[in-house]
This record gives structure tokens, sequence and C-alpha cells, in this order.
């Protein structure tokens, strides 16, 4: 499918870095309007399943950009396929930034869209800066530590040690020598060793990604993930958030969206 008439490739910075990012203007643009900043969860791109959202959004009548996270996709950065959560935060911001400069845009009115681990930027974002104007968060990891316990019940002990040590940690270790990093698939079948190992990542990975998606990442985001508690900034969050559930998530306990939803208070929309 050709892109819409309206997108168009544009690039910004981040500490000398160029990322790579789609911009969509409406049609018979006359004065700035809204903006949604869209990145993608864990180390998916803007090409894997974006373009239809972003598509919908400006026949709507909004802005959208659509970024690759460094070190992904189109994006500048080395080591290739390393997922930081504080990085990731940091082009968040950049993309933020750069939308507020754009004179199509009106900056007082910035959205941000995230799911999986992007819907946990976009709750620590909002709370970082009270301007953004709206949040939608889809089926989003709000706490790591919970979240790592369900996997824990689910693939055992042994599993769990196995990534850990022979896997996160010797990339670490490798990155601390300076050496070259250590890589294993994103996505993978159940029992596989990859950052998410399941049928049901399997399976929708599949079917959003495009032919040449690079199914790698360094192993040392694993022992970050349980450390990610976007939960605790629910509370400086002072915006209205529409939190999208999927109720048979096998990675997101209900206990969680809940506490959120207690915590940002009338700003909380669910929708299961």
């Amino acid at each position: 499918k050709k892109p819409p008439w309206a997108r168009k490739d544009v690039t910004f910075k981040v500490k000398e870095m160029s990322l790579s990012a789609w911009l969509y203007l409406p049609e018979n643009l006359s004065v700035p309007v809204p903006c949604i900043i869209m990145g993608h969860g864990l180390g998916a791109t803007k090409d894997a399943g974006l373009e239809p959202y972003a598509i919908r959004f400006q026949e709507a009548g909004f802005a959208v950009l659509a970024f690759d996270y460094r070190y992904l996709g189109e994006s500048e950065g080395e080591p290739r396929q390393l997922i930081w959560i504080p990085y990731q935060q940091e082009d968040y911001k950049a993309a933020i930034n750069y939308a507020r400069s754009l004179k199509e845009i009106d900056p007082t009115r910035i959205a941000l869209w995230g799911t999986s681990l992007s819907g946990g930027h976009v709750i620590v974002t909002a709370a970082r800066d009270n301007k953004i104007a709206c949040v939608s968060a889809q089926c989003p990891l709000l706490d790591g530590n919970a979240g790592g316990m369900k996997l824990l019940k689910r693939v055992g002990i042994w599993y769990i040690l196995r990534m850990a040590f022979g896997h996160a940690l010797r990339d670490l270790v490798r990155s601390w020598l300076g050496l070259s990093p250590h890589k294993i698939p994103l996505v993978g079948k159940p029992g596989s060793i990859a950052v998410m190992a399941d049928s049901d990542a399997w399976d929708t990975f599949s079917k959003l990604v495009p032919d040449d998606f690079i199914n790698e990442a360094c192993a040392r985001i694993l022992i970050r993930m349980d450390k990610y508690k976007p939960v605790k900034y629910a509370t400086r969050v002072r915006c209205p958030v529409l939190l999208q559930v999927c109720d048979n998530d096998i990675s997101l306990p209900m206990s969680v969206v809940e506490k959120v939803e207690k915590r940002l208070g009338k700003l909380a929309e669910v929708i299961h």
C-alpha cells in the first residue's frame, strides 16, 4: 500500500543522533492542529502496524508524528537493536519538542499514544510534562515487577535464571568490556529463547511486522524490565488518560490497571 499523500519523511535530533519519523498532516490545513506522538512498543518500529492508526487520526483532523527509537528501524545509533528504557523516554521528549517547533502544529495540544512498553512511556512522559493534552495507552506495561511475577508463574524459575544469567547479564558484561552485544530474538515461540516467548506475541508480531523486520534485541533489556514501574508516576499526571486494556493479556495484571485508574481518579477512562 502506498503511503498517504501527506506522509512526510522527517528527522529530528537527540544527542547528535538523527531519529527517523513519519509526519502526517491533515488535508487542506489552514490553522495549527493538534498532534499525536506515536512510539511503538518494545523493539517494534513505525512500519509495524502504526500507519493504519495514523491515517485514521489524520482523517479525523489530527497531525501525527510516528517515530523510530534510537538504535532501531531507520533511526541512527549503535549498537543496533538496543532497547533501553531511559533512552526511549528521552526519544519521546525529543519527538514532542520537534512537534512543538513545527508551524503546522498547535504546541498546546500534543497527545501521546503508546502500546505495550511505550504505553508505560507515555504515562511517565505525561507526568514529567504537564503541558501534554492527553494520553492513550494501549495494553500498557505499568509495572514490570508485577508482570515479571506473572511470567515466573508461567515459565518457571529455571527459565528465568537462564534468561537472566545466560543472556541478559552476558550482554551487559560485554557492553562494559566494550565488546559486541549479545543478541537474542525479540519474539519467539513458547519455550524458545526470546525477549517475548509466547504464542500471542509470536502470532501478533508475525502479522504486524514487515518482511525485513530485524527480530533481534540486545539481551540486557531483560534485567531492566522488572524495575520499570510507570504506575508510580500516575499521581503526577495532569491530563486525561485513556487506558485500553486487553482482558486476555497474559502479562498485565488487572490489579495494576485498577491501581493506576485509582491514582488518576477522574482523569482516567478504562476501556476493555
